[in-house]
Parts: structure tokens; sequence; C-alpha cells
């Protein structure tokens, strides 16, 4: 597989895209899986939460673009005030594969 990716602000004040493009030298499907990671929570978080996912078939030297959009409640969690909330802060975007994947990007949230 062959992986180019962007990440950029969609023009709106709270979510972002995640580009992604995807080649194959071979017949054959290809997941994408987005994982988001909250470095510096206030509270325990996983380290990488599952957030989307997209299955792509590709023919021999296809090119097959996804666009994975973050918004601000693909960011909540359960509190301790007993509410879903987001916090502000720097934020990790993995996006691969699967989960081990070591495709990174960083974006903040004010």
């Amino acid at each position: 597989m062959v992986w180019t990716d962007e990440f950029t602000d969609n023009g709106s004040p709270n979510s972002s895209r995640w580009t992604y493009d995807i080649g194959n030298n071979g017949w054959g499907n290809n997941e994408v899986q987005l994982y988001l990671q909250d470095p510096f929570a206030s509270a325990v978080r996983p380290i990488r939460e599952l957030k989307g996912f997209e299955l792509v078939s590709l023919k021999p030297g296809e090119t097959k673009k996804v666009i994975f959009t973050i918004d601000e409640k693909m960011l909540q969690f359960y509190s301790a005030n007993k509410n879903w909330e987001s916090e502000t802060g720097d934020f990790n975007i993995f996006t691969g594969a699967d989960s081990t994947t070591k495709r990174k990007a960083t974006f903040v949230l004010n």
C-alpha cells in the first residue's frame, strides 16, 4: 500500500479534516482506521480511541481519497462532572491499517 496524508482546517471553527490518499500495487481491500488521543486529559483516557474507519477496495495501481472529519463531539468523554465534555489542548491523530500505525499528526482544540 502507498499512503499520503494531509491534515487541514476545513474552514469551520469546530471541525477539521484529515484527507488520506491510499494506493495499491495489487488487488485487495484495505481498511483505513482513525484513532484519536488526548495526551494531557484531566481523566484517564485510552491511549488510542478508534473514532472512524473505512474499507477501501482498490484495483492494481488505483488510488482513492479517504476523508475523515474530526469535530468536537469526537473529542468528548464522560467527565467527573457527569457530563459529556471536551477539553482544550493538544490532540494526536493516528491513521493507518491498524492501531499500531506510526502515522501521526497533532492539532489543538481551543
